[in-house]
């Protein structure tokens, strides 16, 4: 392991990250319209955080400044999966620093902001915080950057990282493998710098639209930024206690669920479409071409309609609700949100039918596209499973039988054959062991002795953390949070987060104790 370019790569994510913290600083002042009279305590707990910031970072890289050797796979896994880790704790600083609270008179401990930090930057949206209206409990520029925090970790902090410096070369691209998600992503082209900066573009510009947009529909500047922040990276921070339901809008709703739709897509296929409009006369019709040719985008519009038939469906003979507009916007809704694992409510879901919540449940495991901001197993890892599914089923009775796997008219490689594997049976087994931990570590007590409900609230904590959805069913849907929870099923959720956004492998080569020797 080289040693001196880890800490100096690690010293410039840190300086990065303080500078992001920057932008928060303005919403301290009344000026800006959000808070009544200047927030101290909010501004100077920014200001400190920055410090710390831009203090590590400076430290890290002096000790690292004049190793600039090759990037190769081992130093790939480190340094993206502890830039999230290094970036989460630095995070968390503006919680600490500015004294906000879980709830009247009760302030946030450090793991309650490292929760909260890392929910932010895996885009999970899972909260500790019971109130989030009440500037002296959270100030609005700590509300802003808890939403920040979503943009920045959105597109992934190490592709905004790769995007900014001239000097990575060739391992630019062996960074940017290990973040971007997905087993046949696109995103990752040749020129990988120009790469990194036009899916930036793309994604800034998408979030600028949508703010835009929102505060055309009646929302405040603050609220319709944080809000695109949080639909465009598919993360689910609210500056309400009710959600996006707190504005009672359809508009603002349809507005919401168009842009969750998008950014589940592959980021790379905007790319190519502009491409197409460019190179052939802006012609609209090559520029859907990506996206109509594309197996996996075409999969996850149908799961996406038909899981909002079901609901629809569902909603209404069960009569939770009396028409069909309003069990088709609820269910529509929701749908985006939790298969986009952006987990917004404008309802709680958690009060609909059984078979309504668990279609929901199933939905947070698969996700988004490859190469989006979604979490989840992705769509694409679906597709390739089902195929070899039915290939094995083939092989049963015709043994002899040599067929490819094909995504479209590319062959898929046997390595990607197994990797698709390997990852669905990791998923299995972590979400297996968690759920088994989590129930043990968990007292009765806090879920009032009712053993049955405390089983599905654990198990549906680790689905929502794991694929990085935010709420869950039972005493974590849509109106509930997390705050309940033990130190040691905070930190139990905390890491399923990190694993879920990075994919597992960046995050469990850590604990391999072989990782860290050089040979």
């Amino acid at each position: 392991m080289n040693w001196l370019l880890l800490f100096r790569l690690l010293g410039l994510v840190g300086m990065l990250v303080g500078a992001s913290m920057v932008f928060s600083l303005p919403w301290a002042f009344p000026v800006f319209g959000e808070a009544t009279e200047f927030e101290a305590a909010g501004f100077w707990g920014i200001c400190g955080a920055i410090a710390c910031s831009m203090g590590s970072g400076s430290l890290f890289y002096l000790i690292g400044r004049k190793e600039h050797g090759t990037i190769l796979r081992k130093e790939a896994l480190a340094i993206v999966g502890l830039s999230w880790i290094y970036s989460g704790i630095l995070g968390c600083l503006p919680f600490l620093f500015s004294g906000s609270m879980v709830a009247p008179n009760v302030p946030m401990t450090i793991p309650d902001a490292l929760f909260e930090s890392i929910s932010g930057f895996t885009t999970t949206g899972a909260s500790v915080l019971r109130e989030l209206e009440d500037p002296a409990l959270v100030p609005r520029s700590v509300l802003f950057w808890r939403s920040f925090t979503h943009c920045l970790g959105g597109m992934g902090i190490i592709v905004l990282f790769v995007a900014i410096l001239r000097h990575l070369g060739a391992g630019g691209k062996v960074l940017m493998k290990r973040e971007v998600p997905g087993p046949t992503s696109e995103a990752v082209r040749p020129r990988v710098r120009e790469s990194a900066i036009v899916m930036w573009v793309i994604y800034v510009a998408f979030t600028l639209v949508l703010a835009l947009i929102l505060w055309l529909e009646g929302m405040s500047v603050f609220d319709a930024f944080c809000h695109s922040f949080g639909s465009m990276a598919t993360g689910g921070f609210s500056t309400h206690n009710a959600s996006v339901g707190y504005f009672n809008s359809w508009l603002i709703e349809f507005t919401i669920a168009v842009f969750m739709v998008i950014a589940g897509t592959n980021f790379s296929l905007y790319f190519l479409s502009l491409k197409n409009l460019r190179s052939n006369d802006h012609s609209w019709k090559h520029f859907f071409a990506p996206l109509r040719n594309d197996i996996e985008y075409r999969t996850y519009l149908l799961i996406l309609a038909g899981a909002t038939i079901f609901l629809t469906y569902n909603l209404l003979s069960n009569q939770i609700y009396n028409n069909l507009p309003e069990a088709l916007r609820y269910a529509g809704f929701q749908a985006v949100s939790i298969m986009t694992t952006t987990g917004y409510g404008t309802g709680d879901f958690d009060t609909w039918n059984e078979s309504s919540k668990m279609l929901l449940l199933l939905l947070m495991f698969v996700g988004g596209c490859a190469g989006s901001t979604a979490g989840g197993i992705k769509v694409i890892r679906f597709v390739l499973f089902a195929k070899i599914i039915w290939l094995e089923i083939e092989k049963s009775f015709r043994p002899n039988v040599v067929r490819p796997v094909r995504i479209g008219t590319t062959n898929i490689e046997q390595g990607i054959r197994n990797d698709v594997t390997v990852y669905f049976s990791l998923v299995l087994i972590i979400f297996i062991f968690s759920s088994l931990l989590l129930t043990a570590i968990e007292p009765n007590t806090e879920w009032r002795l009712n053993k049955p409900e405390k089983l599905i609230d654990c198990t549906s904590a680790v689905v929502a953390t794991l694929n990085n959805i935010g709420p869950g069913v039972g005493e974590l849907g849509p109106t509930e949070n997390y705050a309940d929870f033990t130190l040691s099923g905070k930190v139990l959720l905390t890491v399923l987060m990190l694993l879920g956004r990075l994919e597992l492998f960046a995050i469990l080569v850590l604990f391999v104790p072989s990782f860290w020797k050089n040979y």
